[in-house]
């Protein structure tokens, strides 16, 4: 049950990453769909390549033979008796998306600034609700407007399939 009762945020479900490359970027362009829970509107995010590489892998489950650095996050936060109770993506900085995960443990519930990404990341292990501000959603709404490149591929991405994570077989 979602936690959250801040007025101007939507509750979302991270649904996939995404990632581009030649032809359609001249560099590699990843980024984060998220879907509003109740209702039908779709939050897109660029996020790093490493964020959207792990953040892919958890969706996907996937498992490493060691524990990544959101693994091992999520794990010293469990050894602690502590628990992400939620993420919200609640502003920009510096043209960056930030959030503020609260985490519930044994001196009560303490907010920590973070990354977007990273806070998705952690949320994905955790099941941890997301919430993403207006102002936010509003902000992503407009980085789609236009036709710079990567307008365009914000977008595409609803459209195309999720990002695959493979492991090689040694």
């Amino acid at each position: 049950m979602p936690v959250s009762t801040h007025v101007g945020f939507i509750e979302v479900r991270i649904a996939k990453v995404v990632g581009f490359g030649p032809p359609l970027a001249d560099r590699a362009f990843e980024c984060v769909v998220l879907d509003e829970l109740s209702g039908s509107r779709q939050v897109v995010l660029e996020i790093g390549e490493k964020e959207a590489f792990y953040l892919a892998a958890a969706l996907q489950n996937l498992d490493f033979a060691r524990p990544m650095t959101y693994q091992f996050a999520a794990a010293l936060l469990n050894s602690a008796s502590g628990r992400v109770r939620e993420v919200r993506v609640d502003r920009l900085v510096e043209g960056a998306y930030a959030a503020t995960v609260d985490v519930e443990g044994p001196l009560g519930v303490r907010s920590v600034d973070a990354r977007a990404s990273d806070a998705l990341n952690l949320a994905a292990l955790t099941n941890a609700p997301v919430f993403v501000s207006s102002q936010v959603a509003d902000d992503a709404d407009r980085r789609q407007e236009g036709e710079a490149t990567e307008a365009r591929l914000l977008r595409l991405a609803p459209e195309i399939p999720h990002m695959r994570i493979t492991k090689e077989k040694p």
